[in-house]
């Protein structure tokens, strides 16, 4: 492979953003809408799809976009779009995925206020505020965008369920079969309690019913086969609930897997991943053995896991297998994937780990991810990014030229953001805490950051990654001479069982001592001085925030907190609705609760909120304001109008004013 050439197409992306910036970072450059982003390229690898700035609107709204590769493709320039699809009214694209035979998936989302009748997250009398998502199929050139087949009517169904249809019924792709030209496999709910799968084909929009699901029932398919590889049903039995994995035998029928079931207060994890061709032997991911998620093969003639595993990483989790779909070696095994700092591919096949080696040369010190291939290695797609450099989309061809795709947000240079680094540090009861920092940009060894803010993520079952981050919650201060600390408390999900564990019942206490203790850390390794150190964080990280307010002997001079939790009583009886997620999460949702405790606030406190948010309701941020607003000097609760709670359901505008509210309530209330 070329390096030279692959690391030019680089260059050319990285000359164009440094010759378009140069004021310094903005809020607006984190705000605005990525000039690309969600590129991915069919099967057959003859279109790309994607959604872009609208050129049209100059960038203030987003646009479907499909890149024609059915020619030869000139590497020499960069990539343009064959034809463009502005949005539409209220509805906004989002998100796009190539399938095959010039077909695509196109995500959307339209703000909606009305009622919802108990479908979906909002309430469940009078009106309500809140994004419905919508999935949407592309044809050729996307010159035509379609309604997915919804939820279809079946005798008995009520009038509630048919009103859900009509908001927020879609359909899901389970399998995109590879060998078969025109047919995927669909599942979507239906009205009448469960999902059903289908064969659908592509060129005719014709459907085969295959099997449909109870709603206490998840079926697994093969993305490869179409195959179902298992069902997994969940029982009440004496006092509990029970998780029951049964497999398919060689006449089809399922059988129990005793070795598999498990009662869902134990809390492991246990996929089942892939079936091995003509045998009963699974490869199966689970931390049953460990407390890292870890690859084994299951037997199940004779109930058996493999004594040895098939892949485990040392540090982290394993996360997937990948398999060769094309046709001379399909279901063979090229490689596993395992999440570090950043999710990243352990390749055994020669080839895949040769093209991954060579682009790794020519881009160093960056993560570059092998998102789609054709099945002759022709024709891959990567994208190449770093913390302080979003991601850029490039198209390897005939394993040799690079063709430039485009970067996300190409007005942002690397040397105004910060580099990043994974770290651990101990908390006060020795548990070895993982964390991602972001450095000051132009940070040298030795130097003291302006201040430090910690930024826990929400959940608190997730975890974050050590890429780059969009949001601007990370370089948007790094730029301006903070460091960011994202400690991965326990309760984090991704990290082991143990830390995710060590979480249950102690929200604001033991997961809120890893926060300090990641605070301290910084202090005591000189990064920051000890009066110069703030909590911001959203959805359970601004539980965190509110928690950090009422905790006596605060490292933090001030707190802020986006769309959180703020009483814990209330969140208690909200989940309590659903008694299976009670068992599974909510019984581990007890500890300090801000809104027992806002007599005790002690350091002024930034709230915001949107209006749109159903994830957690606005009452949750306007209730603590009201009950601290006299008490604690300096304090400020915003509410943002249309904004929902992921952010794909923010707009530019929220993404703005909450960077330029949160630097001014540092540079002023919190005397950063």
């Amino acid at each position: 492979m070329r390096s030279r050439i692959v690391a030019a197409g680089l260059v050319s992306v990285m000359a164009g953003a440094l010759s378009a910036q140069a004021d310094p970072v903005s809020a607006e450059d984190f705000a605005k809408h990525p000039s690309v982003s969600s590129v991915s390229m069919s099967l057959e690898g003859d279109m790309l799809v994607g959604v872009i700035a609208d050129p049209t609107t100059d960038g203030a709204q987003r646009a479907a976009a499909y890149w024609d590769l059915s020619g030869e493709i000139d590497t020499t320039k960069p990539l343009v779009p064959s034809n463009i699809t502005p949005s539409s009214g209220k509805t906004k694209f989002y998100a796009a995925s190539a399938l095959k035979n010039k077909k695509s998936l196109w995500f959307t989302v339209q703000p909606y206020i009305g009622a919802l009748e108990g479908c979906g997250e909002g309430k469940t009398t009078g009106s309500t505020k809140k994004y419905l998502q919508k999935v949407y199929m592309g044809n050729e050139r996307i010159k035509k965008i379609d309604d997915l087949p919804d939820g279809r009517a079946e005798v008995g169904a009520n009038k509630m369920l048919l009103r859900c249809f009509e908001l927020v019924g879609e359909t899901n792709i389970e399998s995109i079969l590879p060998l078969d030209p025109s047919k995927i496999i669909i599942s979507r709910a239906t009205t009448k309690n469960g999902t059903s799968y289908f064969e659908h084909d592509l060129e005719t929009g014709r459907e085969k019913f295959l099997i449909k699901a109870s709603e206490t029932e998840s079926i697994s398919i093969s993305n490869r086969t179409g195959e179902v590889v298992a069902r997994t049903e969940l029982e009440y039995e004496d006092g509990a609930w029970r998780q029951y994995i049964s497999l398919p035998d060689a006449s089809g029928n399922f059988v129990r897997e005793d070795a598999l079931s498990r009662e869902i207060a134990n809390r492991y994890n246990l996929d089942v991943l892939s079936k091995i061709k003509d045998t009963q032997t699974y490869y199966v991911a689970t931390d049953k053995f460990d407390d890292k998620v870890t690859i084994y093969t299951y037997d199940a003639n004779t109930d058996t896991f493999g004594d040895e595993p098939v892949f485990a990483h040392p540090e982290f989790n394993a996360g997937g297998m990948i398999f060769s779909n094309r046709e001379e070696d399909f279901g063979r095994i090229l490689g596993f994937t395992y999440d570090g700092p950043v999710r990243e591919t352990f390749w055994i096949d020669p080839e895949m780990k040769s093209i991954q080696d060579g682009l790794n040369a020519a881009f160093p010190g960056k993560n570059v991810v092998l998102n789609d291939y054709t099945a002759d290695r022709n024709r891959v797609l990567f994208t190449v990014s770093a913390p302080e450099m979003a991601p850029a989309y490039f198209l390897l061809v005939d394993k040799a030229k690079v063709a430039v795709i485009g970067s996300q947000r190409p007005w942002l240079k690397e040397e105004d953001l910060g580099k990043g680094k994974f770290v651990y540090y101990s908390a006060r009861d020795g548990m070895k805490i993982p964390a991602i920092l972001t450095m000051p940009a132009g940070y040298e060894e030795g130097d003291k950051a302006k201040g430090a803010i910690i930024v826990p993520h929400g959940g608190p079952w997730a975890r974050d990654s050590a890429g780059f981050d969009s949001s601007g919650w990370t370089q948007y201060f790094a730029s301006r001479g903070y460091i960011v600390m994202q400690p991965q408390y326990r309760g984090s999900d991704g990290w082991g069982r143990e830390l995710w564990l060590a979480g249950d019942k102690e929200w604001g206490q033991k997961m809120q001592d890893d926060k300090d203790d990641g605070a301290a850390w910084l202090v005591d390794n000189g990064y920051v001085d000890a009066d110069k150190i703030a909590i911001h964080g959203y959805s359970y990280g601004g539980f965190a925030a509110f928690a950090a307010s009422v905790r006596p002997n605060s490292p933090y001079q001030c707190a802020i907190a986006g769309a959180g939790v703020s009483n814990l009583a209330k969140l208690g009886n909200e989940w309590g609705n659903n008694r299976i997620q009670r068992i599974v999460q909510g019984d581990t949702v007890t500890g300090m609760d801000p809104m027992q405790n806002t007599d005790k606030i002690n350091i002024p406190i930034l709230i915001y909120h949107g209006d749109y948010d159903v994830r957690v309701p606005i009452f949750h941020s306007r209730e603590f304001y009201n009950a601290i607003k006299n008490k604690q000097p300096g304090s400020k609760f915003i509410e943002l109008k249309e904004m929902g709670h992921q952010s794909s359901k923010w707009l530019p505008e929220h993404k703005e004013r909450v960077l330029e509210e949160i630097e001014t309530f540092l540079n002023t209330t919190c005397g950063m």
